[in-house]
């Protein structure tokens, strides 16, 4: 049965008054169970371990190689199965849905306050009975297509792409999370159905649930709604991945008012076990670099180089670990440099234990207030879990992070050597390329 308990266990944290219930299941899923007195909202999302970068593998011993999109194509299907659609399903019980795809995952997610048992039959049923046609499948490469086409009008879209594409040479991550209007026309039914039975089972699957929610609701929507055991083991494929980057330099015209800037650096992935915790010490490099209370911010600021859209963000996963810097700026060039200048001058000057402490509270203020929000909850379960991180890693990590270690970090991150820019400038058509454009 779907709802029989293998193991259950009580996760709490000192730090914060939270905890929730961990559930295995016996046929392998993990459940993710945080109720959250005087909530009205249930906030659900059932995450897959199934993502764009996922695009080769081995099933049974056999290879399967995939176009670029098939995660997030697949997300889109499985909205649909014989007895229609799983959207129209969720409007009559009044639940608000949505799914994304990710680098690493696909979710699909509900938020509900009330009929919350029917929005969890929902909800399972979507991956319970896969339906592919030839016919459905064309019908949704068109709608795809548009997708595709709104993204390439998107200068954080096209930035990030162009970023990756910069860095990486055979990682997926450079590969639009949609694909290309070229790479999913290959898509076919045997192809999504060799994806969910290697990766749509209970053990590849992680359900999260918080708010106004029992467990005994939980349980028994999973009786109701039995989840399906392929029998088969996929193992994912990685291609091997050099250090050195791609180009330095990418510049593109677009449609847009300001110039557009992206310094990427390219890291060494970080081992699964040490992963959770470089992530969080790279989120908090990037608020000391370039937060808003940072001398480089301010100077930039008080010049007129940057406005407060600028910021860093950390990318990492299965085979890949970048760090972006972007934002608007008059002078792409000046910032780049004064970027790089001050990441030198942290690097041989140290960071300044003030400046660390401000940082670091301020991240350690946005992960408390993480909690008393269902959807964030719901979604940091199901993701982190998936990724082998409990809910309060972020909060403890962060307050037993020294500036001594933090420092130790910085001194071998965001080499110069294996950084990328790309700056996207306004005028031409959509894509149009300047520049450097020789791959080394």
């Amino acid at each position: 049965m779907s709802n029989k308990v293998l193991r259950s266990e009580t996760v709490r944290s000192s730090r914060v008054d939270f905890k929730y219930e961990k559930l295995t299941m016996e046929n392998g899923l993990t459940v993710l169970i945080a109720p959250m007195p005087g909530y009205r909202t249930v906030q659900a999302s059932l995450a897959v371990d199934f993502g764009s970068v996922d695009q080769s593998f081995t099933l049974d011993g056999e290879t399967v190689e995939l176009p670029a999109g098939v995660a997030h194509f697949l997300e889109h299907k499985m909205f649909e199965s014989e007895d229609g659609d799983a959207f129209d399903q969720y409007a009559k019980t009044g639940a608000s849905a949505n799914a994304y795809t990710g680098f690493d995952r696909t979710c699909y997610v509900f938020s509900a306050t009330d009929q919350i048992d029917e929005s969890l039959d929902v909800l399972l049923g979507l991956v319970a009975s896969p339906y592919f046609t030839e016919q459905t499948i064309a019908k949704e490469q068109g709608i795809i297509g548009q997708e595709i086409r709104m993204y390439e009008d998107s200068p954080e879209w096209q930035l990030l792409f162009s970023a990756f594409s910069c860095l990486y040479h055979n990682c997926p991550i450079k590969e639009d999370i949609a694909g290309s209007v070229e790479s999913i026309a290959k898509i076919t039914p045997q192809m999504l159905y060799a994806c969910t039975d290697a990766f749509y089972t209970p053990q590849r699957m992680v359900l999260a649930v918080a708010g106004n929610i029992t467990r005994e609701q939980v349980l028994e929507a999973l009786g109701r709604t039995p989840l399906p055991e392929s029998g088969k083991t996929a193992q994912k494929v990685q291609q091997p991945e050099p250090r050195e980057i791609v180009k330095p330099l990418d510049e593109r015209t677009m449609s847009i008012a300001r110039p557009v800037l992206g310094v990427a650096f390219k890291e060494q992935p970080w081992p699964r076990e040490q992963r959770a915790r470089m992530e969080v010490i790279t989120d908090l490099l990037c608020e000391l670099i370039a937060g808003d209370t940072t001398p480089l911010y301010r100077k930039l600021y008080d010049a007129g180089l940057v406005n407060s859209g600028f910021s860093g963000e950390m990318f990492s996963g299965d085979g890949y670990a970048s760090i972006i810097f972007s934002g608007e700026t008059k002078d792409p060039d000046a910032v780049h440099d004064a970027l790089l200048a001050e990441i030198e001058r942290l690097k041989k000057e140290g960071i300044d234990e003030q400046d660390f402490e401000i940082c670091r509270n301020l991240l350690y203020g946005e992960a408390v207030s993480e909690f008393e929000s269902a959807d964030d909850v719901a979604s940091s379960l199901s993701s982190g879990q998936l990724r082998g991180e409990e809910l309060f890693f972020e909060v403890e990590t962060l307050a037993s992070l020294t500036c001594a270690q933090v420092q130790q970090e910085l001194d071998t991150l965001l080499q110069p050597e294996t950084s990328a820019m790309v700056v996207l400038r306004p005028g031409g058509d959509i894509g149009d390329h300047v520049g450097d454009e020789e791959e080394e």
